[in-house]
């Protein structure tokens, strides 16, 4: 049986202030801006939080096997995030969408065990994040 994929996308944009180094989470968030100490943070302004994700795809990041495929796009730069998903993912914080190394799991967690975080973000493309107009799509795929 092929693998079944459900799909989210999140639009947001960029802000001055980010900084991408955080070396072991990545962050979406709602929020209108973000302070220098907000250093997982690669997007705000984001049209959806882990608690506006469809029932179908809540349920599709908490199979035991889901694998995540997040793609970011900026302009005509492009980076992708491979991670899993957990039968444990809480999926109800109203701002922000957090993905990380590690397996530790909160409200904001849509994604464990990542293959990367904001700091192995290519630095050209957080150049691009910097830019407060700055469109950036956010697709994450997850297949169980």
């Amino acid at each position: 049986m092929s693998p079944k994929k459900t799909e989210e996308t999140v639009w947001a944009f960029g802000h001055p202030n980010i900084s991408a180094i955080h070396p072991t989470t990545l962050m979406f968030s709602k929020d209108l801006h973000v302070s220098k100490s907000g250093d997982c943070i690669v997007a705000v302004s984001a049209d959806k939080s882990t608690k506006d994700f469809s029932k179908k795809f809540k349920n599709a990041l908490r199979e035991p096997n889901a694998r995540l495929s997040v793609l970011i796009e900026a302009g005509n730069l492009k980076e992708k995030i491979q991670a899993s998903g957990s039968t444990n993912l809480i999926l109800t914080h109203p701002t922000d969408i957090v993905i990380r190394k590690s397996g530790y799991i909160c409200n904001r967690t849509i994604a464990i065990y990542a293959d990367k975080a904001s700091s192995d973000i290519s630095r050209e493309l957080v150049k691009k994040l910097k830019e407060p107009q700055q469109k950036i799509k956010v697709t994450i795929t997850v297949e169980v």
